[in-house]
C-alpha cells in the first residue's frame, strides 16, 4: 500500500480530489480533522498550547477556543510555526498508527494523507509520493468566499502563511490542475491515480 501526501493551497480543491480518491477506495487520513481532534481531546497537546500561547486561547467552557487560537496564529508566522511544532508530532504519530491498521486490513491500495502543510511540516519525507493540487488565485478566492467561512482578507492572510504553489510544484511527484469543471478535475485526478496504481 502506497502512502501518498495530498496537498494544495487554501481553495485549490484539495478536498475535492480527496473525495474523488476516497470514492475509488483510497483510505483518506484527513490531517485537518485529526489536528482538531488532538486540540479538543489530547490533554498533553492542550497543555502545551496553553503554555505557549497563554490562557487567552481558552474559551468559556474551559476548552481551547479555535477562533481565539486562529486569531493569534494566522496573524503571525512565528505563532503558526510554534503551533505546528506542538501539533505535528501528535499528527505524525496518528498517521503511523492508522497506516499500520489499514495496512493490516489489506483493503486499500492507497493511504492518502490529506494535509495543507505536507511540505511545511516535513511530512513529505515520510511519503512515497506527494500530489499537489493547484489552481489560479482568482478561482481559489472564489471557492473560499463561496463557502462563507472566511473573508477575502482572512483568505489572503492564510494563503500568505503557506508555501507558494510554484515551490510545491517544483517538489511534487504529481500535479493536478484544478482550473476547470468537476469533470475536468475527475479526468486530471484519474490520470494521476492510474500512474500511482
Amino acid at each position: 500500500m502506497l502512502k501518498i501526501g495530498l496537498t494544495g493551497g487554501i481553495g485549490s480543491g484539495k478536498s475535492s480530489v480527496s473525495n474523488i480518491l476516497k470514492s475509488w477506495n483510497a483510505h483518506i487520513f484527513d490531517a485537518d480533522i485529526v489536528s482538531k481532534t488532538i486540540l479538543n481531546h489530547n490533554e498533553s497537546a492542550q497543555n502545551e498550547v496553553i503554555t505557549e500561547f497563554g490562557t487567552d486561547v481558552i474559551g468559556s467552557e474551559g476548552m481551547i477556543d479555535k477562533k481565539k487560537l486562529s486569531r493569534i496564529v494566522f496573524h503571525d508566522e512565528d505563532n503558526q510555526i510554534k503551533l505546528n511544532a506542538i501539533i505535528h508530532p501528535y499528527v505524525f504519530s496518528e498517521i503511523d498508527k492508522e497506516f499500520e491498521t489499514i495496512l493490516t486490513k489489506g483493503e486499500n491500495e492507497l493511504f492518502v494523507v490529506d494535509a495543507a502543510l505536507i511540505y511545511e511540516s516535513g511530512a513529505d519525507t515520510h511519503m512515497d509520493y506527494v500530489v499537489v493540487v493547484t489552481s489560479h488565485l482568482g478561482l481559489k478566492i472564489e471557492r473560499v468566499l463561496a463557502k462563507g467561512e472566511l473573508s477575502r482578507e482572512e483568505f489572503l492572510e492564510r494563503a500568505e502563511l503557506q508555501w507558494p504553489d510554484e515551490e510545491k510544484i517544483q517538489l511534487a511527484d504529481f500535479v493536478i490542475q484544478n482550473n476547470g469543471s468537476h469533470e475536468d478535475l475527475l479526468r486530471e485526478t484519474k490520470k494521476t491515480y492510474n500512474l500511482l496504481i
